[in-house]
């Protein structure tokens, strides 16, 4: 059977981190820990290990203030086998495997959680892991509807729980070096930006029937709780394309694609850098391609423009789209990116580069009266140190909010082939009341956004 290769080059370069970690040594001295003795480790439960699960748990195991005590996961066989890495790393069997998240969230001696479950699962799991008393690190995007993520933003300001969100270029140098050109007035003032990412066509040999999924009814895989894997999505057959890494990315259940599951990465940076973290862009149009047949019926490319109420842009593109335009300009082309244009210059990053129109900003020092951002060179010791300090995070619940909205907000604009108009202090869509109701999902019982799931006695 073929195993899952998500985001390509991006998780293979993570699992190579996450086998480094698992044959690191077990056993350290106390006096290895200092301040991250024991006593002052953040206990991790992992929630969903699938392709992201298992690359975010190279990113935790190997800090010596974080220790797994509980891995879940709907598929018996990927949560057993990552209870026992965990444990052959660990010299102990100091990891529990469970199939129902509840029980993790139940648990006292569990801290914070790390959520990895496909998107649909993202915000209820949150949802209920702050209201259970844990922090939490979740993975992007917010997931389905941003009515529930509203919901998840007001159960934080009542539980002041601890959320980061799974964008990690915020702690990547490259991106951070664009937002010290951008925000010190290196390239002039900044008109507009691009944001580019993978779309599905990144995968179309990935799939058991090419080229957009298996649509025929099959046998539910044994030790595979299929309804549990659903959860709030709406109920429908299980397929060959279904429940793999593919179809979580791209059915329209569970996710509103690329154009969020990847969108969210240069969006997040896009939004950092120009400092919109606390608002969004007001208006939405361009085009997108949508699937006509098969099973994944999300966003297949699409070119947009995104308009701030200062008049600053955003054109967010798929791959394809990008290519031609990004090659124009910096000479290279790698499927994911930012690029920011000035009136005196322009910035670029990826995550293995930083480009300028002038080579004298490559390694340009600051001066010491220039801006800088909040640090963070590791995303996940991020997380760990902000549990601890109750500190907010670099990518922070508004940041995510925010910059998820530019996703809902351009796959209803294509969906409704129409431009959308945004206010964002109100959170709705203004010029089309449709288009605003499906901003909300309906929820399949009994996952209701508005009762307890977990008892936070244990």
């Amino acid at each position: 059977m073929r195993k899952c290769s998500t985001r390509r080059r991006f998780l293979q370069r993570s699992a190579a981190v996450t086998a480094a970690a698992m044959v690191a040594p077990s056993i350290l001295p106390s006096t290895a820990f200092g301040q991250n003795a024991p006593s002052q480790r953040i206990n991790l439960g992992l929630i969903g290990v699938g392709g992201r699960g298992s690359a975010l748990t190279g990113g935790f195991i190997h800090l010596p203030d974080a220790q797994f005590l509980a891995v879940c996961d709907c598929f018996r066989d990927r949560r057993e086998r990552m209870r026992d890495s965990m444990n052959a790393h660990y010299g102990s069997e100091v990891v529990t495997a469970h199939a129902d998240f509840r029980e993790v969230l139940g648990r006292p001696d569990v801290d914070a959680v790390i959520v990895a479950t496909p998107d649909h699962w993202h915000v209820p799991i949150a949802i209920a892991a702050a209201r259970a008393g844990k922090d939490m690190y979740v993975e992007k995007p917010l997931g389905v509807s941003l009515a529930w993520a509203k919901v998840l933003r007001e159960t934080l300001r009542e539980t002041g729980r601890v959320f980061q969100y799974g964008t990690q270029q915020r702690s990547i140098g490259f991106y951070r070096r664009c937002w010290e050109m951008v925000n010190n007035g290196y390239i002039g003032e900044v008109t507009h930006a691009d944001a580019w990412c993978p779309d599905i066509s990144s995968q179309y040999e990935m799939f058991n029937v090419k080229q957009w999924g298996a649509t025929e009814p099959a046998e539910v895989p044994e030790g595979f709780d299929y309804d549990m894997w659903l959860g709030p999505a709406p109920e429908s057959p299980y397929t060959l394309d279904r429940c793999t890494c593919f179809g979580t990315y791209h059915h329209y259940d569970n996710s509103l694609g690329f154009i969020a599951g990847w969108g969210a990465h240069p969006l997040d940076a896009v939004q950092w850098v120009l400092g919109k973290d606390d608002t969004s862009p007001v208006r939405y149009e361009g085009t997108g391609t949508l699937p006509k047949e098969g099973l994944y019926r999300t966003i297949g490319s699409w070119d947009m423009q995104c308009t701030y109420g200062n008049g600053q842009t955003i054109r967010l593109m798929s791959h394809r789209v990008a290519r031609p335009v990004v090659e124009s300009i910096r000479g290279s082309f790698v499927e994911n990116g930012v690029l920011f244009h000035g009136t005196e210059g322009w910035v670029s990053a990826d995550r293995g580069r930083f480009y300028a129109s002038d080579p004298r900003l490559l390694d340009l020092a600051l001066r010491e009266s220039d801006r800088r951002p909040k640090i963070s060179n590791d995303h996940h010791a991020e997380f760990l140190r902000c549990v601890k300090e109750r500190a907010l995070p670099v990518s922070h619940f508004e940041a995510a909010m925010r910059s998820d909205t530019i996703s809902h907000c351009c796959d209803l604009a294509i969906r409704r082939g129409k431009t959308l108009a945004w206010d964002p202090a109100r959170e709705c869509i203004t010029n089309d009341g449709r288009a605003n109701e499906q901003m909300a999902r309906p929820i399949r019982p009994p996952w209701d956004l508005a009762k307890p799931l977990v008892s936070r006695e244990g």
